[in-house]
This record gives structure tokens, C-alpha cells and sequence, in this order.
């Protein structure tokens, strides 16, 4: 896995790059897709968002890629930030490095992450997805956060373990060839990245 600040930042690249892009179809297709196509009377959500001109945002309207660039923004700072190094920490605090089999310690490092991320994502979103037009109530930004973090957590927590990061660290092993002769001393490498 990543063996440098370069490889890390590269590893949150791409991590970001899927995520996001998983995160807006899902939000807008399978959670609030029924209501979008009603509220504008169309049969396809892709036809709803463009009759109504885009998705709200920060109390204004704008496209779908405009949408995917401030999230991607937002999620790559965070999870350089904050998501990568305090999801280490939390693991190394629980596991032995050296005791503990890479399949479980990468996996309690997703989960980590997934725990940290989702809820301050969440937050973020229910600050640029807030209902300003109705004025500002921090009662409805707590409440649009808990369904928010209702809504993405399940979603976040099984799509990042079985298919955003196995395909993530396929895509790096691709990008990023590996010398061989260290033995599979994965784990001392990846603390020492950190």
C-alpha cells in the first residue's frame, strides 16, 4: 500500500475520485431520485435535474459537475486531512501492527475511515444542501445531518469495504508496481508512510 506521502496523496486521489462520484449517484438516483422525478413530473432523474435546473446548492441551483467538483474538493481535503491520519491512529491504538493479519488491519482502517469520514461529510452536506430559501435553523441543520448520516452510512460503510477500496488498492497496485524483494513486510512500510 501507499510507501510515501506522494503514493498517500495518489491513494486519496483516487480513493476520492470513486467515492464522490458514488456518493452523488447515490443521493441523487436511489435516495432522492422518486421525489425528484415527481416534483417535476418526468420519467427519467437525469430529465428532472435538468428541468429544474441542476440540484440545489448553497441555496442556488447548479449542474451535476459542479456538484461532483465541490464535493470532490471537500472530500479530498478532508480525507488527506483528517480521514487518513487520525483512521491510522485509531486502528494502532486497537491492533498490534506486526500481530495483526493485513486483511483485518486494512479492514479496520476502512472502517475507521468510514466512521470519521461519513458523519463529517454528512455535516458538510447538510450545510451545502441546507433549505436557505426557508431561512437558517440550527434544529434543521442537526436534523438534515442525523438523516443524512442515516441515509449515507450504511451506504458508505458496505460500499467501501466490498467494492470502493478493494478496487482502489487494484487500481494503485496497476499505477504504482511494487519491488518485490521486501519480503511482504507490508505493514511496517505502511507505518512508516504514515
Amino acid at each position: 500500500m501507499p510507501q510515501s506521502k506522494f503514493q498517500r496523496l495518489m491513494f486519496a486521489l483516487i480513493t476520492v475520485i470513486i467515492t464522490v462520484h458514488a456518493y452523488v449517484f447515490y443521493s441523487l438516483y436511489v435516495v432522492n431520485g422518486n421525489i425528484l422525478m415527481a416534483i417535476n413530473e418526468e420519467t427519467s432523474v437525469i430529465a428532472a435535474i435538468n428541468k429544474q435546473g441542476g440540484v440545489m446548492m448553497c441555496g442556488q441551483m447548479l449542474p451535476i459537475w459542479a456538484i461532483i467538483l465541490v464535493e470532490f474538493c471537500l472530500a479530498y481535503s478532508l480525507e488527506v486531512f483528517i480521514g487518513q491520519r487520525f483512521s491510522f491512529k485509531f486502528v494502532t491504538k486497537i491492533f498490534d501492527m506486526k500481530e495483526t493479519h493485513p486483511v483485518i488491519f486494512e479492514t479496520a482502517i476502512i472502517c475507521a475511515t468510514v466512521g470519521i469520514m461519513c458523519p463529517a461529510m454528512s455535516f458538510i452536506a447538510a450545510f451545502l444542501y441546507y433549505p436557505y430559501y426557508s431561512g437558517f435553523n440550527i434544529f434543521t441543520l442537526l436534523a438534515n445531518w442525523l438523516k443524512l448520516v442515516c441515509y449515507n452510512f450504511p451506504f458508505a460503510f458496505f460500499s467501501q469495504l466490498f467494492f470502493i477500496q478493494p478496487l482502489v488498492r487494484t487500481i494503485f497496485k496497476l499505477i504504482f508496481v511494487r519491488n518485490k524483494s521486501n519480503n511482504g513486510d507490508d505493514k511496517k512500510e505502511y507505518a512508516e508512510a504514515k
